[in-house]
C-alpha cells in the first residue's frame, strides 16, 4: 500500500506550552488510522497542522506526495476536513449546503449534482435533503458535516471527534459511514477519546497524551505492550475438568483451570487457538453450551502508558 499521509516530527508551541511535541505517523490508502487520547492531548492541534490550517513550528507533512502548509493549495485539494465545530448554514437545506460547498471546491454542473446525490446517500440524508438544516437533529448535522468533507472525493478524510454530543443511534450511523469509506479505499484519520470507537474503526491506533505519541500499532500490537492475554470462558457439562491438561498443552495457551460447569483459559490470541481448544474439550468428553471471549482493550493500554484513565 502507498502512504497517503506522512507526518514527521511535528511540533507546535503556544507560548510556554508545547501542544504537539515530535509527532510522527503515516497513513496508507484504504487505512483508517486513529489518534486516541483525552481532551487536551494535542489531537486537534496535530490535525490542524496536517490539514494546513496551522503552521508547524517544526516538522513536515506530505499528503499524496505534496507538502502541506498554510499556503499549499495543491496538497489541500487531496484533503477532506471534518472539524469538531459544525460548518453548515442553518438557513440552507441539506442539499443547498452541499451545492454551496461543492462550488467552493470548484465543482459544478451535472457532476456536482450527481456527487451531491451520492453524498446524501452515503450519510443517510437523502430523505431530508430539502429540509432546512436548522431543523436537523445534532446527529444529522454531524452527518451532513461529514458529507461536506466527502464532496470532492479526497484522498485523505480527517475526522476530528465526529461523534461528540450525538445520540447513540446517530453515533452508530456515523460510525457505519466511516466504515464504508475505508472499504472504498479512502484513507481516514480519526481522532477520538472514545476507546470503543478506535477499536471498532481503526486499522492502527496512535495513543497520544500531553502532545506526544506514547505508542502506535494495531490493537493486538498495543495490547501486547501490557502483556495482557485473551480470556476464554467455556461453559458446559460433562468432563470439563478432564480437558484442563490437554488444553494446557496446546500452543498459545498459558493457563487453564476448571470449576463446576466452567473452563477458564488464558491465551495469547483467542481467535487462533479457539478451534483447537474446542476440539480438545469435546475430545475429553466435555459438552459445550457457551463460549465467551474477553479481549484486553485499549483502555488498559492507555492506563499502562500514561498512568491515568483515558478520559481523565
Amino acid at each position: 500500500m502507498v502512504d497517503i499521509l506522512t507526518a514527521t516530527d511535528l511540533v507546535k508551541r503556544f507560548g510556554d506550552l508545547t501542544a504537539v511535541n515530535g509527532v510522527s505517523f503515516s497513513i496508507a490508502d484504504g487505512e483508517t488510522f486513529g489518534l486516541l487520547g483525552p481532551n487536551g492531548a494535542g489531537k486537534t492541534t496535530a490535525i490542524s497542522m496536517i490539514s494546513g490550517l496551522l503552521e508547524s513550528d517544526a516538522g513536515t507533512v506530505t499528503v499524496a506526495g505534496d507538502s502541506v502548509g498554510t499556503s499549499s493549495t495543491k496538497a489541500k485539494a487531496h484533503i477532506g476536513l471534518v472539524p469538531q465545530e459544525l460548518a453548515i448554514y442553518p438557513d440552507l437545506t441539506g442539499e443547498e449546503n452541499l451545492h454551496f460547498f461543492g462550488r467552493l471546491y470548484g465543482m459544478g454542473g451535472d457532476d456536482l449534482g450527481t456527487r451531491v446525490d451520492e453524498v446524501l446517500d452515503i450519510v443517510g440524508l437523502s430523505e431530508r435533503r430539502h429540509d432546512f438544516t436548522k431543523e436537523y437533529s445534532g446527529g444529522m448535522k454531524r452527518r451532513l458535516n461529514i458529507g461536506i468533507g466527502l464532496l470532492h472525493k479526497p484522498r485523505l478524510l480527517i475526522l476530528d471527534e465526529p461523534t461528540v454530543g450525538v445520540d447513540p443511534q446517530s453515533r452508530n450511523a456515523i460510525l457505519e459511514s466511516v466504515e464504508s469509506l475505508s472499504d472504498e479505499g479512502m484513507a481516514v484519520l480519526y481522532t477520538t477519546h472514545y476507546m470503543e470507537e478506535a477499536e471498532r474503526l481503526c486499522d492502527r491506533v496512535a495513543i497520544i497524551d500531553e502532545g506526544k505519541i506514547k505508542a502506535e500499532g494495531t490493537r493486538r500490537e498495543l495490547v501486547s505492550l501490557v502483556g495482557e492475554k485473551d480470556k476464554i470462558a467455556i461453559v458446559g457439562s460433562g468432563s470439563l475438568g478432564a480437558s484442563v491438561e490437554p488444553v494446557s498443552q496446546l500452543s498459545g495457551i498459558s493457563e487453564a483451570s476448571s470449576s463446576e460447569h466452567r473452563l477458564d483459559v488464558l491465551a495469547d490470541d483467542a481467535s487462533s487457538v479457539l478451534p483447537s481448544l474446542l476440539m480438545a474439550v469435546t475430545d475429553s468428553g466435555g459438552v459445550i453450551t457457551g463460549v465467551e471471549v474477553i479481549e484486553p482493550n485499549l483502555e488498559a493500554v492507555f492506563l499502562h502508558l500514561t498512568g491515568k484513565a483515558l478520559r481523565d
